[in-house]
């Protein structure tokens, strides 16, 4: 006999189906609450990553840019106290001069870079000196009783111990002209031995006509040692004390106008006017100077300045006799010296401007 169960059998699919809902939404809320957990997790090791950031940040030392000092530890040089960052931010006021602290801050000026180098002494002065320099002389005391100013140059060059000390060697030519006077007696000298002469020419010569229009110069040249201290060198204007002694060389030419020819061989002869020496005499003797100078540069970069000087010279020349208008007669006609003015003591000024190197 066979028995169909209708009721029991939909009542089974009705209890698998139910099992199966309930089995898939228990499976959605597993994974949702595993998802929420992830997520919570990640979260919190974000949040542990930036605070380990934060703390190594805070904990790793501050540069300190302080120049160390004699007996202090290295945990003081490095250390990352709030104290010591508060004085570093104090010293940032002020810039920071690595090479000398003493200099740091505020606004400085600076002069010339001195460079050490085989030609420059230990402050920053160069080992040697030069210059050269051009003016004028003026005679004084009795050298201006029959000498009058001319033009004047010098020379030098030499050690320089320091920005202070120099001793150079120095070449100085001191020109001079002829007071008239001087002239005026000379032409006298000259033209009383032309006369005596004259009465008794040599034939083969014939007669003498007297001078007229006598010139000639004088000058002094010399060489000196002269040591100069420069007691001020500013940025601009420096000044100078100068003292020297040397050898000095007088000399004296006394000339007339004459006429010479000169014949080219594509232009042919022609006739010019020259100064023909007539006299000349010399001396020489030591002398001394001493002289006070002002020096001046355009820029302070420079090695170079600009130099004015005055100077004070005296010759101590050998006085040696001679004639003069008043003596000049037959008796003193094999006298050599017709200028004795010429080995008197010279004393003159010399005023030149020139460059210092």
């Amino acid at each position: 006999m066979l028995f169909t169960f209708t009721r029991p059998s939909g009542f089974v699919r009705r209890t698998v189906a139910l099992s199966a809902i309930l089995g898939a939404s228990v499976a959605v809320m597993s994974a949702q609450t595993s998802q929420s957990s992830d997520s919570s997790v990640a979260r919190a090791a974000t949040q542990s990553n930036v605070a380990s950031m934060q703390n190594s940040l805070q904990a790793k030392p501050t540069l300190n840019l302080d120049v160390p000092v004699a007996g202090t530890s290295s945990d003081a040089l490095f250390s990352s106290s709030s104290a010591e960052i508060n004085e570093v931010a104090d010293n940032s006021a002020a810039p920071f001069n690595f090479v000398d602290p003493q200099y740091g801050g505020g606004h400085q000026r600076y002069g010339r870079p001195r460079y050490r180098g085989g030609n420059t002494n230990a402050d920053g002065s160069n080992k040697f000196t030069f210059y050269g320099g051009a003016g004028f002389t003026v005679p004084t005391g009795n050298t201006h009783t029959y000498l009058t100013p001319s033009y004047s140059f010098q020379v030098g060059g030499g050690p320089q111990f320091s920005k202070h000390f120099a001793l150079p060697i120095e070449f100085d030519w001191d020109n001079f002209g002829f007071q008239g006077r001087t002239l005026a007696n000379q032409t006298t000298i000259y033209n009383t031995y032309i006369d005596l002469y004259n009465q008794n020419p040599d034939p083969s010569v014939g007669t003498i006509a007297p001078i007229s229009n006598l010139d000639g110069s004088s000058h002094v040249w010399s060489f000196s040692i002269d040591p100069t201290y420069t007691f001020y060198s500013g940025e601009g204007l420096g000044a100078y004390v100068v003292a020297g002694v040397g050898f000095y060389h007088k000399t004296a030419d006394f000339t007339v106008p004459a006429l010479g020819e000169y014949c080219d061989p594509f232009y042919g002869c022609y006739t010019y006017s020259a100064n023909q020496t007539i006299d000349h005499y010399t001396s020489n003797a030591p002398g001394f100077n001493a002289g006070l100078g002002l020096t001046y540069k355009f820029s302070r970069f420079s090695n170079e300045r600009f130099y004015g000087e005055v100077r004070y010279v005296f010759v101590d020349n050998s006085q040696r006799a001679g004639v003069t208008a008043a003596t000049a007669s037959a008796a003193n006609v094999d006298v050599a010296n017709d200028y004795p003015a010429n080995s008197n003591h010279t004393g003159y000024f010399p005023i030149k401007f020139g460059v210092r190197f």
